[in-house]
């Protein structure tokens, strides 16, 4: 594709991206210095090729997801943030005196400035590995399985036995804990793991299987990052969406955390049709990772229509995430501090 339809594309896609309505030739000649003649000629040219489409004959021209994906991977040029803008971000982040606080405080700054839903994931304890596995006894054949990871992750669950367990049973499921899960990766931990950890535990297998049970649910939940979306008003609100759909994707909130899982460092953009799962069409989700002492513990997203300012939003973004990264990881080294000078 020679340099003039790549102008005529990144012009369809930028007035597309601003108005909504299909691109005719007059307005990318504001963009493009060729005749209205040309430009047609061209425009029907990107059409064959995939990038643009003709809602009707009489109208002008659309940008397909192909179109969309070789603008925000190749064709975009992001708009630098102004001193005011970087002078407002930083002021979002100094009320934030915890990690929590912080990260909340930026999903919702970024929803309000964008007028899109944003969604925070806590990382995928994936990159840790089991620190600690208790159980612990709490009545009459009732007790509660705790998991630690190393990120400092915390599951538990109640389980209730046909049996009171022995301190003999009790000692050794600890230490066979100890032994043969303790230290391993979240990562490696699968349904398989688990039944050869059964299978090995010989003469204790029938009376400890129902704890096993159960630490295989804590280790699903681990393995799913903990989605929380703000600015679902801005989605209801947006023209471009279904209601139905929008409803829907409210209500299976964890169909997201297999995309973020999936882009859980840098930057992503993944549009609707990129995936058969993604229940709200038209639309587009960019995230971005944000980190603590070196290692990636969130991602930072926004859900909004596929035409999305992504030249003003992406840097927003990127800022958002990396004030994040700096300012609970002074959070983090302040605590570290503190807990010294009280030893």
């Amino acid at each position: 594709m020679d340099n003039r339809k790549l102008k005529i594309l990144t012009a369809v896609v930028d007035e597309y991206i601003h108005t909504g309505e299909p691109v005719g030739s007059k307005a990318v000649m504001n963009q493009v210095k060729a005749s209205s003649a040309t430009i047609r000629n061209d425009m029907a040219e990107l059409e064959k090729q995939g990038y643009l489409y003709q809602p009707h004959t009489s109208a002008g021209r659309l940008p397909t997801y192909q179109g969309l994906r070789l603008y925000v991977d190749s064709l975009m040029e992001t708009n630098p943030l102004t001193s005011e803008e970087r002078q407002y971000f930083d002021s979002v982040f100094e009320s934030g005196t915890s990690e929590e606080e912080v990260i909340k405080t930026a999903q919702l700054a970024l929803s309000q400035l964008t007028s899109c839903a944003t969604v925070v994931a806590n990382s995928t304890p994936k990159f840790s590995v089991i620190s600690k596995v208790e159980v612990i006894p709490t009545g009459k054949r009732l007790y509660v399985i705790l998991m630690i990871t190393s990120n400092g992750s915390i599951k538990n669950k109640t389980c209730r036995l046909q049996f009171d367990l022995t301190d003999e049973q009790l000692e050794f499921f600890g230490k066979y804990m100890q032994e043969n899960l303790e230290g391993m990766s979240i990562d490696n931990i699968s349904d398989e793991v688990f039944e050869k950890m059964k299978t090995a535990m010989g003469a204790y297998m029938m009376t400890l299987s129902p704890l096993v049970s159960e630490l295989i649910a804590i280790s699903k939940e681990l393995t799913q990052s903990e989605i929380s979306i703000t600015g679902q008003k801005n989605l209801l609100t947006c023209k471009d969406f279904n209601q139905n759909e929008i409803i829907s994707f409210l209500d299976n909130q964890k169909e997201l955390s297999k995309f973020i899982d999936e882009s859980f460092s840098g930057l992503h953009i993944m549009f609707s049709n990129e995936s058969d799962s993604f229940v709200l069409s038209n639309s587009s989700l960019i995230t971005s990772s944000f980190k603590k002492n070196g290692k990636t513990i969130g991602t930072l997203g926004l859900v909004g229509p596929v035409r999305l300012d992504y030249a003003k939003f992406i840097p927003y973004l990127e800022y958002f995430t990396q004030k994040i990264t700096d300012v609970i990881s002074a959070i983090d080294d302040k605590e570290d501090d503190d807990d010294k000078n009280d030893k």
